[in-house]
């Protein structure tokens, strides 16, 4: 069962870091505590991190070049040889360009390889569509024997990737190109299939991934004034889904909404919705991208234009409790 907090947040709140920056971090510490840790680029090591691994550990750093089925290929041969590879690029040439090579040897294989992806979603910003992966978790989430997390800020991400190295298996980490507010507790523990509950509200509950914890957490203390009871739940694992978590918050509430920078086909919201559609049918509305692609812009522009805001969470939920 997930774990549930009804303190108030980290005296941290205020601070932003960029998820891909803490990745960065936790790959030198990991790095530093173990000889088989190796670390794969597709010639983007500056934006992703992990050049950071790179100056340190030379020797266990490979840059495969622009070339993400090789990049796939040679961390599934790097674990068959014993070693920790975690391969990083662009989260819509990661799960885009090498999903074959994903699905063929690392997932079929069942290998202990770590795929960790930045610049996900529209907060790529002004690189646009075509580089703003929306549909990432989609296609990590539909492979057997994959794992899909995507941490909610920087703190969350840094045990991300120290758990996931224990972990024995295929795993997918969503990260950001942005900086995001800090907004896990200071004493929260990462538990792989585990979600975070906030607070479970008697009116309306929240389950969110990524940037948009954030965005849940400010829309409910904006409905607090309006004398409403919004929980917030950061369900992190996406994949396998913190089913008992969902479950409670549902029979708490009778309302879910579920919230992601990400489509909402085949994301959370579809994920939450197929669980409770067979377990327990409750309204449940998604607040995602709505079959569409990104469009270059600034990130905080694209964020109200696809309705991926406080506010808007905060007028849905009004609007489904009338």
């Amino acid at each position: 069962m997930g774990e549930i907090a009804e303190k108030p947040l980290s005296k941290d709140t205020i601070k932003k870091i960029a998820t891909r920056d803490a990745y960065g971090e936790a790959l030198l510490e990991l790095g530093r505590s173990r000889e088989d840790v190796v670390v794969l680029d597709a010639d983007l090591s500056g934006s992703t991190k992990t050049k950071k691994f790179a100056k340190e550990f030379p020797k266990r750093f490979f840059n495969i070049g622009i070339s993400e089925q090789d990049l796939v290929g040679t961390a599934s041969g790097l674990s068959l040889a014993g070693k920790l590879p975690f391969a990083s690029t662009f989260a819509v040439f990661e799960t885009g360009r090498a999903w074959e090579q994903i699905r063929q040897t690392v997932c079929y294989s069942n290998l202990n390889v770590k795929l960790v992806a930045t610049h996900s979603g529209i907060t790529v910003g002004e690189d646009g569509a075509s580089h703003q992966a929306v549909e990432d978790v989609t296609l990590m989430r539909v492979l057997p024997n994959m794992t899909v997390i995507v941490p909610a800020d920087g703190n969350e991400t840094k045990q991300v990737i120290h758990a996931i190295a224990d972990y024995q298996g295929p795993v997918y980490v969503r990260l950001g190109r942005s900086k995001v507010p800090l907004v896990m507790p200071d004493d929260y523990t990462f538990r792989i299939g585990k979600a975070y509950t906030f607070h479970l509200g008697k009116d309306a509950n929240i389950i969110a991934m990524g940037i948009m914890v954030a965005m849940a957490l400010e829309a409910s203390e904006t409905l607090k004034k309006d004398g409403l009871d919004v929980g917030v739940i950061n369900m992190s694992t996406v994949k396998p889904l913190d089913t008992e978590s969902v479950l409670r918050a549902a029979e708490k509430s009778g309302l879910i909404i579920t919230a992601e920078e990400h489509s909402i086909i085949g994301g959370l919201g579809s994920a939450v919705a197929e669980f409770l559609s067979e377990s327990h049918p409750v309204r449940v509305v998604r607040i995602g991208i709505k079959d569409a692609f990104g469009c270059s812009g600034p990130s905080s522009e694209l964020l109200k234009l696809y309705g991926l805001t406080p506010v808007n969470i905060a007028n849905t939920i009004k609007e489904n409790l009338k």
